[in-house]
């Protein structure tokens, strides 16, 4: 250590501490990595490693980048999954004895991000941390840390645990290590992180951070109260453990190593006061799953509600059609309302009340739409204010935001809906601050704080009187400037100034033989010799002291302010909350006005009833095309299952997913696709739809459909809507039509479910369901045959169909005719009979070929020589009764039968 330079020892006694962290470390202007950091980065970000001796026998790797463009660079780290510790300079280089003095000021993790390139526009990032300490108990916890959202729940089993994930979809997911090796939960997480893996970062706080006593006494102290009793905490100890382990682990990376110092620049140079970097939280909040319909990660993927299937993109989602809110925080909120759509028909109907009334009052919706142009992210902005990170132009933002509001109350004044009255009467209009931003800060300030042009003309006298020196020793050196000229008799001198050495005097070459002897040469350029003179250095000696007086005190005045702007945080974030409750009302009455959305009604009751329903998202991305509405009805009295059966592409998926987009739609709060609606309270949302292998969980597609239909079969309730598409197409055809039929009998029989269920499916033997189960209702998406071809019309109607016309769709699909004609030759010799009298599979015929394969005969049941078998088979078949027999047990007994002669 004592060869090293005093820089690198300092570096190496910092690293020591965040062993699991790229150093960030602040040298001037850049943020350098050294050793393996450097190594690592170099790769990551695609910039140069260079290396340097820094007192060792071998050169040190090392690299950099600009601290004011480290947001970009520290965006792509967190997405390569590395964590970042930023190490600031506190203490000013031009006073520092010696090294300067740094230390880490926070660890950028991917759930603590704040770089605009990591944050989602219209998404929240989340941190969150999982607990439990009993087998089924299990809390769950997790932070906005750019807007301080803050919640927490607890919840009893670990499919709901999974299901939340699934809609909250955490950054950063915080265990305990002993969670991971004794918890029941420990497969199926493992699975759920798998499947999961580069978009959920997985961090172990220590094991104390997660013990209950620990969790309430960070929480208490940090929220400035005796006990959780205020915050609905009461008899939640696992919420209670898992929100503190967030907590404790904000206070880990964003306050270790903290010095006393007041404030740093920070990426971007944006200061962030070292002692306040969790004030923006400042409430925590208990919630209920109960009070949410489910939906689970399954189903949202099925649905398509946030991201395609095809892309992941969320342009031809759900989320992408009825998303037309003008501001991020609203964006976020109306995802939440999709992501979480209620089970309370009076919050659902005052929600429906204002839709409805933007809807009807046109030039209303417009004129506020208008207003809310010009509201700025005040969510985000207030968690920057909170933390003291915010910089001017963030503060003209917050002005422009408050500037709104007065103007958007008076449109809601008068206004019947609960909803806007509500709006009306909370938001506030902030006066005192308003005025404070609008009389100090600058239209137009730099983005950076240490460059003056903070503070508006105006605000301080003492800024006024140091801009008018300022410009009036400009005026005088301009003046100087033509002085001299005449004196000198030198047309082309000037008086220019650069950073290296102030304002000089510059003469060309060819006039040099003029210039006077008290000019001092400083510097020799090719063409031209630049002089200073005392006079102008006394000047500049002035105009410099008066920008440099300047420049501190526009920073110090710009802090004075955000400081009490920061005091009222509370408020800007009460406001941030109505604004964007009322953008997502907005943007959803700009879907149903564009749309011709009606509006359905929602009650308690358990019913279904659509009207000429339509599919959201398919209808707006064909626009050219008329879609063909369908009518649905399901209750859980008289219709509760049906089977609709149909050709391939001919809209069987298509009328089940519209149907539960719909129920979701009513549920948030929205106008729906359909002429008419009503929807009772549907608790969860379950959906088998498609399949495919999961090669990180080793499960084959039958496993995947078998796990799907086990998880509906145990959770759903009479008050779920259930979605299947083709189940049992996993295995054999025997197989799969004996577990759909069963599957439909127990969600009929079983007394506690008896959940609305529409079942797609190609097993044709199906309809026969109808006649033995009373609330089980055929229907077949209706098509045209013409000729040799097939026309889908898209059309629900009563009753079952026995064929599926998948040849004529594989000619639609473009097989080559040859194909095609020797599926149509074995599709006959399959509806004609399954064997031949040789006891061969008919399927293998060919009028090609001529050729009969030997075989052994047809047992014979009327005539010849009796054998064993024959007797035996005989014997069994007088046993049965086949007017008892179910379909099923039908199917058993011609297995059993046949496995019997091919045994043979």
């Amino acid at each position: 250590m004592a060869r090293l330079t005093p820089m690198i020892q300092q570096y190496l006694e910092i690293k020591e501490k965040y062993p699991d962290c790229i150093l960030f470390y602040r040298m001037g202007d850049f943020y350098e990595m050294f050793f393996e950091d450097a190594v690592c980065a170099s790769k990551a970000l695609e910039i140069t490693l260079t290396s340097r001796r820094k007192g060792l026998d071998e050169s040190v790797p090392l690299c950099g980048v600009p601290y004011h463009a480290a947001d970009t660079y520290l965006a792509r780290l967190l997405k390569r999954g590395y964590r970042v510790a930023i190490c600031e300079q506190v203490e000013d280089p031009s006073q520092a004895k010696g090294i300067v003095r740094r230390c880490v000021t926070r660890v950028v993790t991917p759930g603590t991000a704040l770089d605009p390139e990591s944050l989602p526009e219209k998404g929240n990032l989340y941190l969150a941390a999982l607990s439990s300490n009993a087998r089924e108990t299990y809390g769950l916890a997790h932070l906005d840390f750019s807007t301080g959202e803050f919640r927490t729940t607890q919840l009893a089993r670990g499919e709901d645990v999974l299901d939340e994930l699934g809609r909250l979809s955490p950054s950063e997911l915080l265990l305990s290590e002993a969670f991971l090796e004794e918890n029941g939960l420990n497969r199926k997480l493992n699975d759920y992180l798998a499947e999961n893996e580069g978009r959920v970062a997985v961090s172990h706080p220590a094991e104390w951070a997660f013990e209950y006593e620990q969790a309430e006494k960070a929480l208490c102290q940090h929220f400035g109260v005796e006990n959780l009793a205020g915050f609905g905490l009461e008899g939640y100890p696992e919420a209670v453990r898992a929100a503190g382990a967030i907590l404790q682990y904000l206070i880990d990376t964003q306050t270790r190593g903290i010095s006393d110092s007041p404030a740093v620049e920070v990426g971007g140079a944006e200061p962030i006061a070292l002692d306040q970097p969790l004030s923006h939280i400042t409430d925590l909040t208990y919630y209920s799953s109960r009070d949410y319909m489910v939906l689970d990660e399954c189903t949202q993927r099925n649905l398509e509600m946030v991201r395609t299937l095809r892309d992941g993109k969320t342009h031809g989602s759900l989320f992408g059609l009825i998303d037309h809110t003008i501001t991020s925080m609203g964006a976020r909120l109306l995802l939440k309302w999709l992501l979480y759509p209620l089970l309370d028909p009076a919050r659902i109907n005052l929600r429906l009340d204002a839709v409805e009334l933007a809807v009807r009052e046109h030039a209303l919706r417009l004129d506020l739409r208008d207003l809310f142009s010009r509201v700025r992210d005040l969510e985000r902005l207030a968690g920057k204010v909170s933390t003291r990170s915010a910089n001017a132009r963030d503060l003209l933002a917050v002005k422009d935001s408050l500037k709104s509001i007065p103007l958007i109350r008076r449109k809601l004044e008068g206004l019947e809906p609960a909803l806007f009255q509500e709006t009306c009467q909370s938001l506030d209009e902030m006066p005192d601050i308003a005025a404070l931003l609008d009389n100090s800060i600058a239209d137009d300030p730099p983005a950076v704080l240490h460059e003056g042009g903070l503070i508006k003309q105006g605000f301080n006298p003492e800024i006024d009187d140091l801009t008018a020196m300022r410009r009036d020793l400009r005026t005088y050196i301009a003046r100087m400037e033509a002085l001299e000229r005449q004196h000198t008799g030198i047309s082309s001198l000037k008086v220019g100034y650069n950073k290296v050495f102030g304002y000089y005097l510059e003469v060309t070459k060819p006039h040099l033989e003029l210039v006077p002897k008290n000019y001092i040469r400083k510097q020799t350029l090719v063409n031209a010799e630049r002089y200073i003179t005392p006079e102008l250095k006394e000047m500049e000696a002035k105009i410099l002291g008066a920008e440099e007086r300047m420049t501190a005190l526009n920073y110090k005045l710009f802090c004075q302010v955000r400081e009490q702007v920061a005091r009222e945080a509370d408020r800007l974030k009460a406001n941030a909350a109505q604004l964007a409750r009322l953008d997502c009302i907005l943007s959803l009455s700009e879907l149903a006005a564009r749309k011709g959305y009606s509006r359905p009604v929602v009650d308690g009751r358990e019913a279904i009833q659509i009207k000429a329903g339509r599919h959201p998202v398919i209808e707006a991305m064909n626009p050219g095309e008329r879609f063909v509405p369908n009518d649905v009805y399901l209750d859980t009295e008289n219709q509760q299952i049906l089977i609709i059966t149909g050709p391939n592409m001919a809209g069987k998926s298509t009328v089940l997913r519209q149907t539960a987009l719909i129920v979701i739609m009513a549920q948030m709060g929205s106008f729906v696709p359909a002429d008419e609606a009503r929807v009772g309270m549907v608790d969860r949302v379950f959906t088998r739809v498609g399949a495919a292998d999961i090669l990180v969980r080793g499960m084959s597609t039958f496993m995947v459909e078998m796990t799907e239909s086990a998880n509906i079969l145990r959770y759903a309730t009479r008050k779920s809507l259930i979605l299947l598409d083709e189940i049992g197409r996993g295995t054999s055809t025997f197989d799969g039509l004996s577990i759909a039929w069963a599957v439909a009998e127990y969600l009929h029989d079983h007394p506690e479910k008896h959940a609305k269920t529409m079942f797609a499916t190609h097993y044709h033997e199906l309809v026969d369901l109808a006649e033995t189960k009373p609330r089980v209702k055929n229907y077949n998406i209706a098509c045209k045959e013409w000729g040799d071809q097939i026309i889908f019309l898209r059309k629900l109607k009563p009753g079952g169909t026995s064929r599926s016309y998948g040849i004529q769709v594989a000619r639609l699909a473009g097989l080559p005719q040859e194909v095609i004609d020797r599926a149509k030759e074995i599709l006959s010799n399959l509806e004609t009979v399954e064997h031949d009298p040789a006891g061969q599979p008919t399927l293998a015929h060919s009028r090609k070929s001529g050729e009969e394969k030997p075989g052994p005969k047809q047992l014979g049941f009327l005539s010849g020589a009796p054998d064993p078998l024959t007797e035996q088979i005989k014997r069994d078949l007088k046993k049965i009764d086949p007017d008892r027999l179910t379909p099923l047990e039908a199917l058993k007994i011609l297995a059993n039968l046949r496995k019997k002669i091919t045994e043979d």
